[in-house]
């Protein structure tokens, strides 16, 4: 019976066991590995789109948009009827007949706004919500547009109705610029969020840093209506670009928060409002010009600072 022999003596195993000197055009492990990562780029000549990002970061951050307009869903069969929230559930309740000719006169409005901007190349972009009464108003709200005026949109979850968890996540998206496509920077793009009359409510309170209490002063947006955020001469949002002081206070607004938008016209990004509009409101032991109320003593103490 034949057996396997541990024997090496067969000349043809030879060129099998004999070592061989491994050379290789890739792997070279007296090469300084940072060099080699340095070369290959870290892998983005195989991803074209990062190297667009990279080199749109080089040159600053993409610019902000022109304006943010907020607008709320059109009539719905739940603002006809509460009691079709017992029949259909929240995300599938839908439009009226009323409600889809409200959102699309809204798409309009916004045309004739941004077309008043006299710039060849401006272009919108949507968010939307992801419930079927905001998508269907965002379907007859940008029947107006022509496709080439059309950047994109988004379906995001953050805009739902009653979710507040999005916090300030989506205006860190809008800071920096993902709504745009890969190395564009186009001054004149302008957002338009579709959502619910209470998330776009908090979408500004978050924004604009309110209060509870002055959140809670506000009133909901009209069925189809909007709110506009447009730039103002620093390169910050104000409500008070596009609107009128009567108009906020319409919604909602007090003069505190009057003030404080007047400040966002000219302010700059990244700016605090020292002026500090609602403190004397939350500190009610100083008079109108700042200093403190006269004690029982007699005494009156000056108030030298307000930055908080």
């Amino acid at each position: 019976m034949a057996t396997l022999s541990p024997s090496l003596s067969s000349a043809s195993v030879l060129p099998i066991l004999q070592p061989k000197q491994f050379t290789s055009n890739f792997i070279r492990c007296c090469e300084n590995p940072r060099d080699y990562v340095k070369l290959t780029n870290n892998g983005l000549a195989s991803f074209p789109e990062k190297n667009a990002l990279s080199s749109a970061a080089a040159k600053g951050p993409p610019p902000r948009p022109r304006r943010i307009i907020l607008v709320r869903h059109g009539q719905s069969e739940g603002n006809v009827d509460e009691s079709a929230y017992t029949r259909t559930a929240d995300p599938k309740i839908a439009l009226t007949e009323k409600g889809l000719a409200e959102a699309e006169e809204c798409g309009k409005e916004i045309k004739e706004l941004i077309e008043q901007d006299r710039a060849n190349d401006w272009k919108v972009y949507f968010y939307v919500s992801p419930y079927r009464r905001t998508l269907e108003t965002l379907k007859s709200l940008a029947r107006p547009f022509e496709r080439s005026r059309i950047a994109g949109m988004r379906e995001e979850p953050r805009l739902r109705e009653q979710d507040f968890g999005f916090r300030e996540t989506l205006r860190s998206d809008i800071d920096i610029g993902r709504f745009q496509p890969p190395g564009n920077r186009n001054p004149n793009m302008n957002l338009v969020i579709v959502s619910h009359g209470l998330t776009l409510r908090v979408f500004l309170m978050r924004w604009y840093k309110w209060t509870v209490e002055q959140f809670e002063r506000l009133n909901n947006l009209g069925n189809g209506k909007m709110v506009v955020m447009e730039k103002g001469y620093g390169g910050r949002y104000s409500l008070l670009v596009h609107h009128t002081e009567e108009e906020l206070r319409e919604f909602g607004l007090t003069e505190e928060m009057l003030m404080d938008q007047e400040w966002q016209k000219f302010a700059r990004p990244g700016e605090l409002n020292y002026d500090c509009p609602t403190m004397n409101s939350f500190f009610t032991h100083f008079d109108e010009d700042g200093s403190k109320k006269t004690g029982e003593d007699g005494s009156k103490t000056e108030l030298k600072d307000c930055i908080i």
